[in-house]
């Protein structure tokens, strides 16, 4: 048959009575209209109903687009958990333009690479980043010299800052953020994107290896992912989410626009420590929030003067970021929090794949339980392709959950590319598929699981070794805190494994040789030798902005070490 139009029943065409873009701005636009006086957003003493919402991110948008910021512009906002980087979700996207959640943890080389890269034409600056902000541009001024032109330069006051920040900005030609919305119409007539192929994010990857790479996503993956991401979780309409997971991750892994459509409330968290967390659950109503496992940790390990329990409600927990040891899921529930185990990518906005928990696993051990709870699951219900494939022939790896394949997705979650950056778009969306760069199996039941980052896997003496698995026995060791396994150069075998540990606070840490023997030995009574790691080093993990372990920075520090000495024996 010939590639026209499919045959249908009828001729009727699209109407706009029929048929709109797909943007999750609407949501915005309802939740003002059905919950006027609900509480929208929280901060501290600051607290913004629905109706406030929606007029400050109308102002927003009509002060940029009066200022000629609309399609093809670039909003960067470098801001930690505050109301206006959630005001930025809507009111940057109803101007048209597109919004950059900038990672506050980045130093100020990449934050100008990234300002440079996405041509910011206006930076909203969090005050306590100001510094930062105004580092990151001088770098671009003087690389650019004459050509450079500087953005519109907004910052954002907060009452629990030290106010010398703010005077310094606004002494430096900073227009203040309230001032800026004041210049706007609260009944500005915003429009929705015509096409939903419009961009409405752009956010970079914490490029571990190379320069970071700008993911853009467009209106209709927010719209499906805002969607998918309250389905998947069971969210309910006014869910009070605590915003531990920074919204510069993937714009909160969509949870910004979800809480719009379900008119639920957020809990701006300037700061992540177990204690705010506890205090939030307990004394602010919070029944949903997400967390890379690092954050999870902490929750678990934390003093019982901060740990605020039995908590006074169930309490639903998403995890992703990292593959997080079976020991600790288990430990979170037995506390009482109901955990959600998600996996995804920046490029696929956000988590995309979920252990969907089955009932019939309730009766299983408590050890099988969380063995199947760490697995990555199924494809959400917007993503429409998910597969473990062969590196070489792209063949559909068997359901055995031993041979290893590469992750790949395909469908509306996943990202339009990578911008300025063909060759990149090219490798990444090669025969397809988005290629995730992850290796894993793929279970009996259709389950897949997340073996390692490609660059991660150790391979010893010709045998590939899961660092992920050797960290999630580490992790069961009643010494280790936090553990991460990297491959060391090696004499005989080429490659061993490596473990960097942090200790839990009240470790006699006085004898580190004989707790490296003492976790060895341990290790050898559950694991295949070849896995056990050769070396252990101990000291405080190197972390990612989003609380990912810095491997690269492992690796490099194993590398230094030397290879392993080939024993005598």
């Amino acid at each position: 048959m010939a590639d026209g139009p499919e045959r249908d029943i009828d001729e009727l065409p699209k109407n706009p009575a029929n048929y709109t873009a797909l943007t999750p701005l609407w949501f915005l636009e309802r939740a003002a209209l059905v919950h006027p006086n609900r509480l929208a957003v929280v901060h501290g003493p600051v607290r913004y109903t629905w109706a406030d919402t929606y007029r400050r991110c109308r102002r927003l948008a009509s002060a940029l687009a009066s200022r000629s910021i609309g399609p093809g512009s670039t909003v960067a906002v470098i801001a930690p958990n505050i109301p206006a980087l959630y005001e930025a979700h809507f009111g940057v996207p109803m101007a048209g333009a597109v919004v950059n959640c900038v990672n506050i943890r980045l130093n100020a080389p990449t934050v100008a690479f990234l300002l440079d890269h996405s041509l910011a034409e206006v930076v909203m600056v969090d005050q306590e980043f100001f510094p930062l902000a105004e580092e990151s541009l001088k770098i671009v001024a003087n690389k650019k010299k004459g050509a450079f032109k500087p953005p519109l330069l907004i910052v954002v006051r907060d009452e629990t800052c030290d106010p010398k920040s703010l005077q310094n900005a606004l002494r430096k030609g900073a227009i203040e953020y309230e001032k800026f919305l004041e210049s706007g119409d609260p009944e500005f007539a915003w429009k929705p994107p015509k096409d939903e192929w419009q961009s409405i994010a752009l956010g970079y990857t914490s490029g571990t290896t190379s320069s970071p790479k700008g993911v853009v996503l467009h209106h209709r993956g927010a719209y499906l992912m805002a969607l998918s991401g309250a389905l998947i979780w069971g969210m309910n309409e006014g869910a009070v989410y605590l915003w531990t997971l920074p919204m510069f991750h993937c714009n909160g892994w969509c949870y910004a626009w979800s809480l719009a459509a379900l008119c639920g409330t957020s809990i701006c968290l300037r700061q992540v420590t177990a204690k705010a967390v506890y205090s939030a659950v307990a004394n602010q109503g919070v029944t949903h929030f997400c967390a890379a496992p690092v954050v999870l940790n902490t929750i678990i390990n934390a003093p019982p003067s901060d740990a605020i329990l039995p908590l006074p409600r169930v309490v639903n927990v998403m995890t992703a970021g990292a593959a997080p040891p079976p020991s600790l899921l288990a430990s979170m529930s037995r506390l009482g929090f109901r955990i959600t185990h998600t996996y995804g990518l920046s490029e696929t906005y956000g988590p995309s794949t979920v252990c969907t928990w089955k009932p019939e696993w309730d009766r299983l051990p408590p050890e099988e339980r969380a063995r199947l709870h760490a697995r990555q699951g199924v494809r959400y219900i917007g993503l429409e392709g998910l597969d473990v494939v062969n590196l070489k022939t792209m063949a559909p790896v068997p359901a055995d959950g031993t041979t290893l394949g590469e992750i790949v997705m395909r469908g509306n979650l996943v990202m339009k590319g990578y911008l300025k950056n063909p060759k990149a778009n090219e490798e990444a969306f090669a025969d397809g598929w988005y290629h995730s760069g992850d290796l894993g199996v793929k279970h009996p039941d259709g389950y897949i699981e997340v073996k390692d980052r490609a660059k991660d896997i150790i391979i010893s003496g010709g045998e590939n070794i899961s660092s992920l698995e050797v960290e999630s026995i580490l992790y069961l060791h009643p010494a280790v805190l936090e553990a991460s396994v990297v491959a060391r150069p090696d004499e005989q075998w080429g490659e061993s494994p490596c473990a960097f540990v942090t200790l839990k606070d009240g470790v006699n840490q006085n004898n580190e040789t004989e707790l490296a023997g003492d976790i060895m030995k341990f290790c050898r009574e559950k694991m295949p030798a070849y896995w056990v790691p050769k070396s252990v080093v101990f000291g405080p993990l190197p972390k990612t902005a989003t609380g990912k372990i810095k491997k690269h920075e492992l690796r490099a520090k194993a590398k230094e070490m030397g290879p392993v000495k080939k024993s005598r024996l």
